[in-house]
């Protein structure tokens, strides 16, 4: 053995704390608070003396007003923050007039102040020449209120004027709340407030109809939930809420907003209905902590949820237990494939929280999980904190999108056709942070499939991130950042094309719209595309704008061998525009509904179906005038609304590829099967991830596929593929193919395999003791050299 007292080697020095970054909660300065304005949109905000302002153009080319009132209510912008205000604040007029969100929040929050925006002026800073990341500061002469406002009005298609967000930042001169003590605002009039310090819990009556609002304060805390029918408890029956019931007739690991939203007692009644959710991890297979588990974890005597339980839940008359079964909100906990279950540190980042309703009159059950001896609590136990709300609230059901790991949260919109969509069906299921139709009533899939192939269809694409790419250097940034050749485009073409990282991974596919000689549109499937392209801008120096316009620009499409005749008969285009009838693969026109005097329209001829097909663009205000003039124009032809499982059918079929599926940021373009997008030959100039395409098309490890399924079995995304023992691919997408009558699928395999001909088998179960025969096929499978799209 090394005696320590005579090694020449150096001593260990003191232990250094893990290193682990956190991108999921944004780190500020200690006094520092951050407010996002939405593209417009507005926030209001109490202000004292001496505390520092700064206001961010994020995107560009947007601007900003800004309105102060002082502590008596008095709009006074230049008392209050000492700078001469001059303009009328007819932007933020116009925003708080509306309807929205953020219009209603800051109404109540003016009205609650006494303050009157009439006569008020306006410090206006920024516009459309300034930068992405421009910046304005202010220090606040004495104490008030502060108003900030992004205003702007529907876009322009041409000028394509979008209104993106503004970010607040105010550091405080004397430090308000501490973190753990901040809440987020009210969703409402609280009728009840209950604070659950750390390793405690609270009992708490609600109404029928009444909303129960669960908040992680601090981020990355546990709370245990349960609750009992009072109308049963005084029958003297105590039925608890029930996890497995709950799970079994929902199908679900645990609820969540949308259809599949209740929970219910072991008599299969409901109690709850989930509302929203911004975090999206939570338990519902273990019991709340209790003393036997600390116990055996040699922590005998440890405070525990169960416990904590039994003694709030008494004054009610409820029988203690030994171990509760309970909805554990924020708990992240799976099973793994070994069928162990395992946790880890909650999701959930300060302020995140479930909303609930109650279903029938309860008497409920929250916890601050106790838990200090493992990460369930971040090894950190904090306050929870519950509010709750009357009936006669309106709540709209919603699950948090996040842009990016450190962004707010988005909570789930509906788009401008919903309402059209919604007379069809009450199926919607939350995509890309909006509410996508699933299926349709009296047809379903099959039905909607079928009238996509022989007649026609309609579908809501809205969720399509749109960008506008703007500015003398913008031609240069896109060609830089994608692999097609964009300066081939002329204005009014279309071209489909991918996006990579530096090592050939993919960003994104999407599509790129030539406006004019400066002026594009980039059309992906998520933000981060968007993001990336204005990095490179900065990164570059370059004079070009990358400004969001997903909420300006929603968009149907028309798709089916009829779909011409049912758009030529409502598209009016000027004679300088190409009309639709002559409208070819990959090109789009500007016109409106009608006549000269009807709603603007974008029109592209794409799709994502296989089959001759448009894309329709208008504002979300137009959207149930433009959704109108098709369903009614299309009766003739047949048109039938088509939902999200019936796309995926169509677009399987057609070899279309999907992101999460086909495609990652671990795949380049050749190995998702659109190597076609990589010009390596005629694209003479250097773009993003060239050198990596090179050798990756010279050295390919996988292809991907066709599949021909000798079997009726279903076949599943991430299935196993085998040849003989070891596996030498996976199945990404799949179908039941109604036009060909059998299985088909797409799938990535090794290039050794990867010959058409080749037999390989789909694993299933274990992937070994059950396997379904397939041979390797090209693709599509559907129409392989695209006449119809074509036609």
């Amino acid at each position: 053995m090394l005696d320590p007292s005579t090694s020449d080697l150096p001593l260990a020095g003191p232990p250094r704390p893990s290193a682990i970054y956190w991108p999921g909660i944004r780190a500020l300065p200690e006094g520092v608070e951050r407010y996002v304005v939405e593209g417009g949109g507005s926030v209001s905000v109490a202000i004292e003396a001496g505390d520092e302002i700064s206001v961010v153009d994020r995107e560009g080319g947007q601007a900003c007003e800004i309105v102060a009132a002082n502590g008596g209510g008095k709009p006074d912008t230049a008392a209050v923050l000492g700078h001469k205000a001059d303009s009328p604040a007819e932007g933020l007029k116009a925003i708080l007039v509306g309807e929205g969100f953020s219009a209603t929040r800051t109404r109540a929050a003016l009205k609650a102040r006494g303050i009157d925006l009439g006569e008020a002026q306006a410090i206006r800073v920024f516009g459309s020449t300034s930068r992405p990341g421009d910046k304005a500061e202010f220090t606040a002469v004495q104490a008030g209120t502060l108003v900030v406002a992004a205003p702007g009005g529907r876009m322009d298609f041409d000028a394509q004027d979008t209104v993106t967000p503004i970010e607040l930042f105010i550091k405080r001169s004397v430090l308000r709340l501490t973190p753990e003590a901040q809440l987020p605002d009210p969703l409402a009039d609280p009728l009840q407030d209950i604070r659950i310090d750390a390793s405690t819990a609270a009992a708490y009556t609600v109404k029928a109809g009444e909303y129960i609002q669960i908040i992680d304060v601090s981020g990355r805390q546990c709370t245990d939930f349960q609750a009992f029918s009072i109308p049963k408890l005084e029958a003297g029956r105590e039925l608890p809420l029930d996890a497995t019931i709950t799970r079994a007739l929902l199908g679900l690991a645990n609820p969540i907003p949308g259809i599949p939203a209740k929970a219910f007692d072991l008599e299969m009644d409901p109690l709850i209905e989930t509302i929203q959710d911004t975090c999206g991890r939570h338990d519902a297979f273990l019991t709340a902590c209790n003393s036997r588990y600390y116990d055996d974890m040699g922590y005998p005597g440890h405070v525990n949820c169960t416990d904590n339980f039994n003694a709030v839940l008494d004054p009610h008359g409820i029988q203690g237990r030994k171990g509760w079964e309970a909805l554990n909100y924020f708990y992240n906990t799976r099973v793994d494939e070994q069928n162990q279950i395992y946790f880890d540190e909650p999701w959930s980042r300060p302020g995140d929280y479930i909303l609930l309703r109650a279903v029938t009159d309860l008497v409920c059950v929250s916890s601050a999980c106790p838990c200090d001896i493992d990460a369930a609590n971040g090894w950190n136990p904090t306050d929870i904190h519950i509010r709750t709300y009357s009936e006669k609230e309106l709540f709209s059901k919603a699950v948090a999108f996040r842009m990016t790991p450190d962004a707010d949260p988005q909570m789930t919109k509906e788009t401008g056709f919903h309402s059209s969509f919604a007379k069809h069906t009450a199926d919607f299921t939350e995509y890309n942070g909006y509410w996508l139709p699933n299926r349709f009533n009296n047809d379903g899939p099959t039905a909607e499939y079928w009238a996509c192939r022989e007649k026609a269809v309609v579908m809501d694409l809205s969720p399509l991130r749109k960008f506008e790419v703007t500015g003398p250097d913008a031609e240069n940034l896109l060609q830089y950042c994608m692999t097609r050749n964009i300066r081939k485009l002329s204005p009014g073409q279309v071209v489909y094309t991918a996006m990579c990282y530096e090592h050939g991974g993919m960003i994104d596919d999407g599509t790129v719209y030539r406006l004019d000689q400066d002026n594009f549109r980039w059309v992906g499937g998520n933000d981060v595309s968007g993001l990336w392209l204005r990095e490179q801008a900065e990164k570059l120096g370059l004079k070009a704008w990358v400004r969001s316009s997903t909420d300006q620009m929603h968009n149907i499409a028309v798709q089916g061998p009829n779909s011409r005749e049912i758009l030529k008969k409502i598209i009016w285009t000027s004679p300088n525009r190409t009309p639709l009838e002559d409208l070819e693969w990959f090109r789009f026109t500007v016109g409106r509904i009608g006549d000269f005097h009807g709603v603007p329209v974008v029109v592209s001829r794409t799709g994502y179906s296989g089959e001759l097909g448009y894309e329709v663009f208008c504002h979300p205000r137009d959207a149930e005038a433009v959704f109108d003039a098709v369903w009614e124009a299309g009766e003739e032809f047949g048109l039938s609304p088509l939902g999200l499982e019936a796309l995926d059918m169509v677009r399987v079929e057609a070899g279309l590829i999907f992101a999460g599926y086909e495609f990652s940021d671990q795949t380049d373009p050749f190995e998702a099967g659109i190597g076609f997008t990589v010009p390596l030959k005629s694209k003479d100039e250097e773009f993003i991830g060239r050198e990596a395409l090179i050798r990756r098309k010279a050295h390919p490890s996988r292809k991907l596929v066709g599949l021909e399924i000798a079997s009726n079995e279903p076949v599943g995304n991430g299935d196993c593929i085998h040849i003989g023992r070891p596996q030498i691919g996976e199945v990404t997408s799949s179908m039941r193919s109604p036009s060909l009558k059998k299985n088909i699928a797409l799938a990535r395999i090794d290039v050794a395999h990867a010959e058409l001909g080749t037999e390989v088998e789909i694993g299933k179960l274990d992937g070994h003791i059950k396997r379904l025969p397939a041979t390797v096929v090209p693709f599509p499978h559907y129409d392989p050299e695209k006449k119809r799209p074509r036609s």
